[in-house]
């Protein structure tokens, strides 16, 4: 099922040159802990990033209830391993399947909707999570969840990582995955080509939902606690930015928008006076100059610097 084969074996390799890199700093000492810890935040917001986009970017849906599938994971895994020792990989791969029955339970009944009332429904979804949360003893309440064993580490977070990226490409490059562009460009006309529309929106969105778990489990197993209130709308208003940002439709530029907010986010916060307000502005001016984003829907592909290299040469020839 992979689209491009040559694709796929290129970018495996670099990210496992990647991998083995940062590892042997980490080894070396050269990367120190908030590195690290900013390093991981990267790759779970990359997985945030392309999860979302799925739905939001190939599917054309308006979801704002991610955070929610991030919450379900989250407390589910973290639960796991508190009160069951159950293996760590193992809670994180129930905790993304529980978040994507609750994607199930909440994208059959509204995914018939449209736009900024799908929007509201989902966020509606997400807020009713938090509060549930929040008067749950079980979980801690509004204290949240403490002590959870610290076992996402570089390793298991760059494992999650790939995964994510690598299988959410391949069900867009599959006959599934043009059946969810369709529906996005014109979901009239899918209909009419004898496309499911509401089956293939769940399906988009039952997938989405399940990495949001697995991105929450990881997030709950490398920052010891977890609570309600950082699952709110903002969070997932700061997922939706990365998207935006990175492109609707591109799975390389919901990659690279994670990168660069979460680094943005990161640096800004030595400066709490004027962060928010500088954040605000590079989104603003993004918007403006690069309303597509900063890939729009292409993807980093061997043909695309393939055709840099062809449109070079013909410049020069007709220079000359």
């Amino acid at each position: 099922m992979f689209k491009n084969s040559r694709n796929f074996w290129v970018g495996s390799a670099a990210a496992f040159v990647i991998y083995v890199v940062i590892q042997l700093l980490f080894n070396q000492g050269v990367l120190n802990d908030v590195a690290e810890s900013t390093i991981i935040l990267i790759c779970i917001n990359i997985i945030l990033a392309v999860s979302l986009n799925l739905i939001n970017g190939f599917t054309g849906q308006f979801s704002m209830g991610h955070a929610g599938f991030m919450s379900v994971g989250a407390y589910m895994s973290a639960i796991l391993t508190l009160d069951f020792n159950v293996p760590f990989p193992v809670a994180l791969i129930a905790g993304g399947c529980l978040a994507a029955v609750f994607g199930m339970m909440i994208g059959i009944p509204s995914l018939r909707l449209k736009g900024d009332y799908l929007a509201m429904a989902t966020l509606g979804f997400g807020e009713i999570i938090r509060i549930v949360l929040l008067n749950t003893e079980y979980v801690g309440g509004a204290s949240g969840l403490s002590g959870i064993p610290t076992q996402s580490s570089w390793t298991w977070v760059f494992v999650f990582t790939f995964l994510t990226v690598v299988l959410i490409s391949n069900f867009v490059n599959s006959i599934h995955g043009k059946a969810c562009i369709a529906i996005r460009e014109n979901e009239i006309a899918a209909e009419a080509m004898g496309i499911n529309t509401t089956q293939y929106k769940v399906i988009a969105f039952v997938i989405g939902a399940f990495f949001a778990g697995v991105a929450g489990g990881l997030s709950a197993h490398k920052f010891y606690v977890i609570t309600p209130t950082s699952f709110n709308f903002i969070k997932s208003f700061e997922i939706l930015v990365i998207v935006v940002l990175g492109g609707l439709g591109s799975t390389s530029g919901a990659i690279l928008g994670a990168i660069v907010l979460t680094l943005l986010f990161t640096w800004l916060q030595d400066f709490p006076e004027i962060r928010m307000i500088i954040y605000s502005l590079v989104l603003i001016l993004m918007m403006i100059f690069r309303p597509s984003g900063l890939l729009g829907t292409r993807e980093f592909t061997l043909d695309l610097f393939k055709r840099k290299g062809k449109k070079s040469d013909e410049s020069v020839r007709s220079s000359s």
